[in-house]
């Protein structure tokens, strides 16, 4: 399953490799792909809303589900 998150505050190649990495560590998270021009991030696994936010937010961005 793929879930589609809206991520503000991403500029660059290493906002997104922040964001993948911090997403990567939960548990039920596959892959995650994220996209500054889009401001978005792909993520594949059976992980919640809820801890994919989370994981987003204790990065330092803001995300919009």
């Amino acid at each position: 399953m793929a879930n589609e998150i809206t991520v503000e505050g991403m500029s660059c190649g290493g906002c997104e490799e922040t964001v993948e990495d911090a997403l990567a560590d939960l548990p039920g998270v596959r892959a995650a792909e994220a996209d500054n021009e889009t401001d978005t991030v792909v993520v594949e696994g059976d992980a919640s809303d809820s801890d994919l936010a989370a994981a987003v937010e204790d990065a330092g961005y803001e995300p919009k589900l």
